[in-house]
Parts: structure tokens; sequence; C-alpha cells
């Protein structure tokens, strides 16, 4: 989690957004673990029917991910990702959904995040990657003083609808 806006450059963001254009275009048998669990359909609809169920789950797009992207995982001022033990196959809009989880406490830089990675966040199954960082961010284990609560509440209630509306 982050706690203040890193100020980082169009040319981070552009390293950004073709380095993860690029993973995702790759090919592997390997499916990512994040949180050292293997990433699988029944891991997914657990997680978000843990705080939002009834929620149709069901992934359509996986691609190859890094599967743990958030901010201690990149640096800047030049773009660099390392920690790389859990990529491998998982939905499409994980690592975007990730990084966006990890912004929530700075609003201007989980906004960014989610117009850098609109295409993968728009998509259904970004949008149920976004509720399940949600679902991680607000489940049982959750930090009363966590000051990601209450935008991933509000966020996962827009989602709800709109996956709801089609």
């Amino acid at each position: 989690m982050v706690a203040e806006d890193p100020q980082l450059t169009e040319q981070w963001w552009a390293s950004l957004n073709a380095s993860l254009e690029a993973l995702a275009a790759q090919h592997t048998n390997r499916i990512a673990t994040p949180d050292t669990e293997t990433l699988t359909q029944e891991l997914i609809t657990g997680t978000i029917h843990s705080v939002f169920p009834g929620v149709d789950t069901a992934v359509a797009d996986w691609c190859p991910a890094h599967a743990d992207l958030n901010w201690a995982n990149v640096t800047a001022p030049v773009f660099c990702v390392f920690d790389w033990e859990d990529w491998g196959m998982a939905p499409r809009g994980l690592d975007a959904a990730n990084l966006w989880g990890a912004s929530l406490a700075v609003p201007a830089l989980a906004d960014r995040v989610r117009s850098e990675r609109c295409d993968d966040l728009a998509s259904r199954d970004g949008k149920l990657m976004s509720l399940f960082v949600a679902a991680k961010i607000l489940g049982p284990y959750s930090d009363p003083e966590d000051p990601r609560l209450v935008p991933a509440r509000k966020t996962a209630e827009q989602l709800l609808q709109e996956l709801q509306t089609g």
C-alpha cells in the first residue's frame, strides 16, 4: 500500500503499460500463485463470495500476469518490476486490480491506475478482479483503520451494479 502520491512520470506509466501488455501476450503453462495460493476459479469465487455472495464469478480470459503487482514490487523514477515468484496465468486485469487496490489510500493515484489500465479493468474479468481485490481488503481479516476500506467498499458497490446489469 502507498500512503502518498509517488509523482510518477509519463514515461514511467508508459513503461508500466508496455510491460504489462508484453507480459499478457506471452504463453505459459504456469498458474499464478498470489499469496502463495494457486489461483483457480474456485479461489476467486470463494474470495469474492466471502464478502459478496451470489455474484457470478466465472472468468473467461486468462493470460500471463505478475500476480503480485503492488508498490513494493516496482521502482521509480525508472520503471522496473521485480519479485516474480507468483507469476503465471491469471484472469485478465489481476495486475491492474492489485495495483489499484494498493493505491486506494491515495485517490488520485488509484484513479490514475484505473485510467492507465482501463482496457483491463473495464472488461468483465477486470471488474471481477477489482471485486476480488476489494473482497481481500474488506474481508473478515480487514483492519478497521485501513484507509482503503471506504474507497474499496464504494467501488465494490459500483462494480456489483455493473456486473448485474451486464
